[in-house]
């Protein structure tokens, strides 16, 4: 199992180091010309104006907290090619906090700031910024190399004749995902009902959450004379394929889907990738690249076997 190395763990935090330095720093010299309370959460109308405030010692306690909060989030589940997300959430949530203190500044009364919807574009200019930072500093980190998994002629088999033919298949369900992409899609007429356009613009978030999602929470894995495939259980795609003659060899092993691969769903790692829809039983394929591809699904080990099978056999020819 990979884990992050101190060096990927040190950069990681490195960007909510430099934006909380950048923070305190501007709120120092700020501190007297800002009211308090400050103006801290702004509503939809009156083009952004203040609706929820914080005292100025509190508000920085806060900020503090929740960019430290997010840097040891980021630390406990970074990988290497994800190092540039790391870097983009401290810069869209730092320039955040710094324009917040900027709306507030030399205003009379803080029910009077309005934080204007440019500043989310701002923030999104921060992000790109400094994920562009931390995309340059993944050279810094060694590739995570995968555990060594078995060939072919390590692996599980299948009693099989000369002339038999065997497929296996299996489908793999999400229930979180499936509630979680059921939900995404009922809040589009909800919202469309409660508030008018263009302030029900998140309801655009729906389809591309719940469609996908669906796709993903029911998945059919298939070991047959083919190779391995996995799809979309209700549609044709998503679609991914191992070719027979691309399967180094094939185990069967628990896999921990934050640790190994970042999260749930279809990933993508340096040298492994997946569909992983939970933690426990999966398949596991070593591809003669030294690549591996995983899939969670029940009774594993028979797929393993079928697989080394086929591709004994296919060697044979």
């Amino acid at each position: 199992m990979n884990r992050a190395t101190p060096r990927l763990r040190a950069l990681a935090a490195l960007p909510f180091v430099l934006v909380l330095l950048v923070y305190l720093l501007v709120l120092a010299l700020w501190y007297d010309r800002l009211p308090d309370p400050l103006a801290t959460h702004f509503g939809p109308e009156g083009g952004g104006r203040a609706d929820g405030f914080t005292g100025r010692t509190a508000s920085a306690f806060v900020s503090t907290a929740l960019l430290l909060g997010t840097a040891v989030g980021w630390n406990l589940f970074v990988r290497r090619n994800a190092l540039w997300g790391a870097w983009a959430t401290a810069g869209f949530t730092g320039t955040l906090l710094v324009l917040v203190l900027r709306d507030n500044l030399d205003a009379a009364d803080a029910a009077e700031v309005v934080s204007p919807l440019v500043n989310l574009t701002l923030a999104a200019a921060g992000a790109a910024l400094l994920a562009l930072a931390g995309l340059a500093l993944t050279r810094l980190v060694p590739e995570e190399e995968p555990a060594a998994g078995p060939g072919a002629a390590d692996g599980p088999r299948l009693p099989l004749g000369p002339s038999e033919v065997a497929g296996w298949s299996r489908t793999s369900v999400s229930r979180p995902l499936t509630v979680l992409a059921v939900l995404a899609l009922a809040a589009v007429p909800v919202t469309l009902l409660l508030a008018p356009w263009p302030e029900a613009w998140p309801v655009l978030l729906g389809p591309v959450v719940g469609v996908p999602g669906l796709a993903l929470a029911r998945v059919r894995v298939t070991v047959d004379r083919r190779g391995l495939t996995v799809r979309s259980a209700l549609v044709p795609r998503p679609r991914v394929r191992v070719p027979l003659d691309e399967v180094a060899g094939a185990t069967a092993r628990d896999v921990d889907p934050v640790s190994e691969f970042g999260g749930w769903g279809y990933r993508v790692r340096s040298r492994r990738t997946g569909v992983v829809l939970r933690s426990g039983e999966a398949l596991v394929v070593r591809r003669d690249n030294g690549r591996e591809f995983a899939v969670t699904v029940s009774d594993a080990h028979t797929a393993a076997a079928l697989l080394n099978t086929l591709v004994e056999r296919r060697g044979r020819l």
